[in-house]
């Protein structure tokens, strides 16, 4: 035997019996380990929490009220402007070139005074005093055949007096009268005035006298109706416009010239009339559309005729024309009905619902008019049962506060099964 079989001869040998033990416990290690990757695999999906369930609109974020749009009785000269407070423009004609606007311009002299000295309703305010100057002008300027009111040197009115003197049979001289108590001057008045169109946006106004006499001072329809809005938000200026007469201390009774006042839903606001401005009216007109109180505001300028009377008769018809087609074409309109899909809500792993209106969204509007559509909806729970408000769909026209319903949740979302979610992961 040589060397190396020797050594050979001395490595022990294992026995059948070891060999056999170890075995199974290579075998349940495997197996431990094969169970132990399963379980992990299973697990690892679970370790992570479920994503929010998601929200897709179905409703567009606006509509038009379905229908055919109004076409208003426009006149066939001058320029007029029609516009429902809080919806916006109904319509417009005779473009945007300045005309000369009379005594129209006398809603910005009232403006001006009232946002410097402001009232109360009923309340008198300061007091101004005629002075001899003032006074001695009337007889010239009641030889110019102006509109005035009577005065007296020495005579004591109130502001609101003035004011009414102003609007109601529409006088001149008050109209200088006051622009001297307030500026000093009335070419410092003016330049206020001027001043207070710019601010508003009065982009195509200019004024060059207190009273509207001046053919130099022009304006157009829409301007007057951004200045009528802002006027008839004053509370003063809305009750004096609305009175059909007023009592002064040396003219007495006066009447005013808008005779539409208290007919049609008019509440104001002023007329003028020159040779240059033909007839013009600035209006606003209370109506009840479905229970809800509407204001029109509107303007009509340089309706012709050869004189005053004929031209506010003219004005007047254009007018009341404009104001029943306007009233005509507003309506409450059904944008959404009850139970309207507004939104489809996806969960983890396809589960899926939707959400409605709990009721009908109503607006007032005319057909053709454009309407937001709003919806407010909260972070969707992945749990959540069936018939559960949930958010809020706004509908908003124009600057008119919102109407709201509630959303409900269809068939209520549950979040998917631990054995959904591995089998998902599969």
């Amino acid at each position: 035997m040589d060397m190396q079989t020797e050594e050979l001869a001395r490595i022990p040998l294992a026995s059948p019996n070891r060999r056999g033990r170890r075995l199974p416990w290579v075998l349940a290690g495997l197996l431990t380990l094969l169970l132990l990757g399963g379980t992990l695999y299973a697990v690892a999906p679970l370790r992570h929490p479920l994503p929010a369930p998601t929200v897709e609109l179905t409703l567009p974020g606006s509509m038009t009220i379905p229908g055919k749009a109004p076409r208003l009785p426009w006149p066939r000269t001058g320029q007029a402007l029609v516009s429902v407070e809080g919806l916006g423009t109904l319509g417009t004609s005779g473009g945007s070139k300045p005309l000369p606007i009379g005594s129209v311009a006398k809603v910005m002299t009232a403006y001006v005074i009232l946002t410097e000295h402001p009232l109360a309703v009923g309340e008198q305010g300061p007091e101004l005093t005629i002075s001899a100057e003032q006074a001695a002008a009337y007889p010239a300027e009641l030889a110019r055949g102006e509109s005035l009111v009577k005065v007296q040197p020495g005579e004591v009115i109130t502001e609101r007096q003035a004011l009414q003197a102003l609007l109601l049979p529409s006088a001149n001289n008050m109209a200088r009268i006051l622009a001297a108590w307030d500026s000093g001057s009335v070419a410092a008045f003016v330049e206020k005035m001027n001043a207070t169109a710019d601010k508003l946006g009065m982009s195509h106004t200019h004024y060059t006298d207190p009273s509207g006499l001046d053919p130099g001072t022009v304006s157009t329809a829409r301007d007057q109706v951004i200045l009528a809005r802002k006027a008839m938000a004053l509370p003063a200026f809305a009750e004096i416009v609305e009175q059909e007469e007023a009592t002064l201390p040396v003219a007495g009774t006066v009447q005013n010239y808008n005779e539409l006042v208290g007919r049609d839903g008019v509440v104001g606001i002023k007329t003028g009339s020159t040779d240059e401005a033909g007839g013009c009216l600035v209006f606003a007109a209370v109506v009840d559309v479905g229970g809800r109180t509407l204001m029109i505001i509107g303007a009509v300028l340089g309706q012709p005729g050869a004189n005053t009377p004929i031209q506010l008769d003219r004005v007047f018809a254009v007018t009341r024309s404009l104001l029943r087609a306007t009233a005509a074409a507003l309506d409450v309109h059904t944008l959404v009905e009850a139970g309207e899909q507004v939104a489809t809500v996806r969960g983890p792993l396809g589960t899926e619902t939707t959400l409605t209106t709990a009721e009908k969204v109503e607006v007032v509007g005319w057909p053709g008019l454009t309407v937001r559509l709003d919806a407010q909806i909260p972070t969707v729970p992945p749990r959540i049962d069936a018939d559960t408000e949930h958010g809020r769909l706004t509908v908003s026209a124009g600057d008119r506060e919102p109407v709201g319903v509630p959303l409900r949740i269809g068939t209520g979302l549950e979040p998917p099964s631990t054995w959904e979610r591995i089998r998902h992961h599969r």
